[in-house]
């Protein structure tokens, strides 16, 4: 039941999304009238219409092939222009449900994965808990488990914390506060504090070979975005030990940042795919997908909202990946 259910609303909020006009209720509405119309002309001016004509043919002496050449172009272009409708008219409702059928894949997708990513901390977190009741740990391995216990904890903080302001951050009019950050100070302390999170990879910021800086940022999101492509090189990676190197080109009034990575890659065809909502892409050919889907469509979120883009770049699977953040570079003077 939770499954139709689950299936019936979102399949709702798409339909009250969408303008009257384009409803595919609507079109299919017109679409049928206008066959139907297509059908009643046809026979209203094959009929009546061509013995009226020689009626008046007769009446008044005209010559009847131009007469009749006339109104034969005309029935093509009427008729012509009806049926182009009546097929556009069946070709969006088409679309539209191809377009039905992809989301719900994605939700599908998205509700399978998150459950995952939800679960599994939550049984790492009770097998953690059971064993300190049934065994006397030393210190070390109470220590060692703790630790786990707070990877576990902060597993689940980022999922949750993604839900919770992807509603706002789709809003595209956020109304947080905007400060002018210098752009490598802000991503290297951010790096150091969260050295922890990053204990089984090599994060390396490198320093503009310009100078400082500037940017109008949200700290919040802006901290946000940059965990989410970090997070995404290390996670997508099947080397012994993932490396993320994030450098800075200053080009006139733009700063771009290159987040480079050693991971899986990204096929060609994908490059466009990535940013979408609840897009994923599996590990290799016989491994499923692995995160929410949310993080990129997140970071792409949060750079239009700073007024700048997200770009993927990749020579194919297997071969690493390059995130180009590009940003609007702010008066200097306010640098902190």
């Amino acid at each position: 039941m939770n499954k139709y259910m689950s299936n019936f609303w979102s399949r709702s909020d798409l339909l009250a999304k969408t303008p009257w006009f384009f409803h595919p209720v609507t079109i299919l509405a017109i679409s049928i009238g206008l066959i139907a119309m297509f059908l009643f002309l046809s026979l209203y001016w094959f009929l009546k219409v061509t013995t009226d004509l020689e009626n008046l043919i007769l009446k008044f002496n005209i010559e009847a092939g131009q007469f009749l050449i006339s109104r034969t172009w005309l029935v093509v272009v009427v008729l012509s222009v009806l049926v182009a409708l009546t097929s556009a008219g069946i070709f969006i409702i088409f679309l539209y449900l191809l377009k039905t059928i992809q989301l719900y894949r994605l939700q599908h997708n998205f509700i399978n994965n998150f459950t995952h990513e939800l679960k599994t901390p939550v049984t790492s977190l009770k097998l953690y808990l059971e064993t300190f009741l049934k065994y006397d740990l030393s210190k070390e391995d109470q220590h060692k488990y703790i630790r786990y216990m707070i990877q576990d904890v902060g597993r689940l903080s980022d999922n949750i914390s993604r839900i919770l302001n992807l509603a706002r951050i789709e809003s595209k009019h956020y109304a947080g506060e905007f400060a002018p950050r210098n752009v490598y100070e802000f991503i290297l302390n951010l790096v150091d504090e969260n050295r922890h999170v990053f204990i089984d990879a090599d994060v390396k910021v490198l320093p503009p070979k310009n100078g400082s800086i500037v940017c109008q940022v949200n700290d919040v999101l802006f901290e946000m975005l940059i965990m989410n492509i970090i997070t995404n090189g290390i996670k997508y990676n099947n080397s012994d030990k993932p490396v993320i190197r994030i450098s800075f080109k200053r080009i006139a009034q733009r700063v771009e940042i290159y987040f480079q990575d050693n991971g899986i890659g990204i096929r060609k065809n994908q490059l466009n795919k990535i940013f979408k909502k609840f897009y994923q892409i599996g590990i290799s050919d016989n491994m499923t997908a692995k995160g929410s889907g949310l993080g990129l469509y997140i970071v792409n979120n949060i750079a239009r909202i700073h007024s700048g883009k997200i770009i993927a770049h990749s020579r194919g699977a297997g071969k690493g990946s390059i995130f180009t953040l590009v940003l609007p570079v702010a008066d200097d003077s306010g640098s902190s």
